[in-house]
């Protein structure tokens, strides 16, 4: 189909993207990899706040595995230390309390070395040889914490080192250990891991489904978008996305799109309507011509009188092609944004007196009233001059080309509050206010006279210049024609 059929069944083919591409979530897709990255972050933290809690509570089960080592050896101590003074002063026997039944009541192990506290008793606490403990232990005379390997076993201990005295302040005879193996202590917190390893599948799932659903809020609207883009590069802007509710990015973003493929449309069918307005405006004269120059080879025409009126419709209509194709350029340049401007000092008074007597002739042939004012006291800016000279010359056409024989027109000079002012009425027949804005559009005339291109060269050339063109019309009353120009001085 033609884009120009596009266009035109913009209406009919309009449609909501969301029902014609079905969704597929594939690995390199937004939709997909939103969820997943959230998903990643959330792992990340939970891995990472896993390994610190583990880290802290393993610090805080071997202290407080110590603290209370470190009470059951000053208890014990204490015990044994009353027992062997008694036993000392009194004659008293050993302790009659089992060893067993201490380790048994505290799930601890107790050793000893150094000298008997009951000489030639047992008191049934296993002996250690100094040589089995660390050489800070053997010689502290205070509590100490460390770890060690006893006789017989596979495994470290944690140790609380305890020394026996029978006076506070007296010389140690020995020095009780107490200690509890280092995997009873790994047991209490390995369970944590199991914990927490549920804890972060179950963020981890929460993390997944919360991420697929602001996904899905995010990236849908921007495959609408993306698959609306592929619609207009194919050519098709008859095309619509669903605006999202509230003012977030996207929405804005959608409706800015909308607006986008309006306009894109429309400047098609601008497009389309030019080079149709074009093509019949060259074809006009190019008609005539060829018709009379087939009449003039032919021989059709033999009689001098007539030979010279139709070439004088042939040079007319050559120049009238020439004027159409150069207003074409002027205006293709200006709205391409090639347009150079050439500044100079431009006495105003002179300009406009220079245009206004252009039309002198064609206003006494026609007795038209034909009036200038405010041409004395003009000022001198920086402007175009010959482009400024264009635009009042463009307007002053267009005023003698609908005001009838005997009429009026007007042009009028004034400067004031920084612009300067170039008035033309005119007491044509006016203009409807739903084609106030359309003259200004090329091609759009309402006689076989001109081109159509005169008032829409002259508004994009005043937009040039850092003016415009106002317009105050009204059908059986006339018009008037403003250029309005930023007054900078020399």
């Amino acid at each position: 189909m033609p884009r120009t059929g596009l266009v035109a069944g913009a209406s009919r083919r309009r449609r909501d993207l969301t029902r014609d591409v079905p969704f597929r979530s594939m690995p390199g897709s937004l939709r997909f990899r939103l969820p997943a990255l959230f998903l990643l972050g959330i792992v990340i933290v939970g891995v990472v706040s896993a390994a610190i809690a583990v880290q802290l509570f393993q610090g805080y089960t071997r202290d407080s595995s110590y603290e209370e080592l470190a009470r059951e050896a000053r208890g014990i101590a204490r015990l044994y230390g009353d027992a062997a003074l008694r036993a000392a002063e009194e004659g008293t026997p050993a302790p009659d309390f089992a060893t067993e039944a201490l380790e048994l009541a505290t799930g601890d192990q107790l050793y000893y070395f150094g000298a008997p506290a009951f000489p030639g008793q047992d008191v049934g606490v296993e002996r250690l040889a100094e040589s089995a403990v660390p050489e800070e232990v053997r010689s502290a005379d205070k509590q100490v914490e460390f770890e060690f390997r006893p006789p017989g076993e596979r495994q470290t201990f944690l140790a609380v080192s305890q020394p026996l005295r029978l006076e506070p302040g007296s010389p140690a005879l020995g020095t009780f250990i107490v200690a509890k193996p280092r995997d009873v202590v790994r047991e209490q917190w390995v369970p944590l891991i199991g914990r927490l390893a549920a804890a972060v599948a179950i963020g981890g799932l929460l993390a997944w489904l919360v991420g697929a659903w602001l996904s899905r809020r995010i990236s849908g609207p921007i495959q609408e978008l993306a698959r609306a883009s592929d619609e207009i590069a194919s050519g098709n802007y008859a095309v619509q996305v669903p605006v999202g509710r509230g003012g977030s990015e996207v929405s804005h973003l959608s409706e800015r799109f909308n607006e986008m493929a309006a306009r894109l449309a429309a400047t098609e069918e601008r497009e389309r309507q030019f080079l149709m307005s074009v093509s019949h405006e060259l074809r006009t004269p190019l008609t005539a011509i060829k018709g009379h120059v087939d009449a003039l080879r032919d021989g059709l025409v033999d009689d001098p009188e007539l030979i010279s009126a139709s070439l004088d419709v042939v040079a007319n209509e050559a120049t009238r092609l020439e004027r159409l194709v150069g207003d074409v350029l002027d205006l293709a340049k200006l709205r391409a944004h090639r347009f150079t401007v050439h500044t100079e000092e431009v006495d105003m008074g002179r300009l406009v007196e220079q245009a206004y007597g252009s039309f002198g002739d064609e206003a006494r042939r026609r007795e038209i009233a034909y009036t200038l004012g405010g041409a004395e006291n003009a000022p001198t800016i920086i402007t175009d001059g010959d482009r400024v000279l264009q635009v009042i010359t463009n307007l002053l056409k267009n005023a003698f080309r609908w005001t009838p024989d005997g009429g009026s027109i007007g042009v009028a000079l004034d400067a004031s509050n920084g612009t300067v002012r170039v008035d033309v009425t005119d007491t044509g027949p006016g203009i409807a206010r739903e084609d106030a804005q359309r003259i200004f559009s090329p091609f759009v005339s309402h006689d076989t006279q001109g081109t159509g291109l005169g008032l829409p060269i002259a508004q994009e050339l005043a937009g040039a210049l850092g003016g415009r063109i106002e317009l105050d019309t009204e059908p059986g009353r006339g018009s008037r024609f403003r250029l309005v120009l930023p007054a900078r001085s020399a």
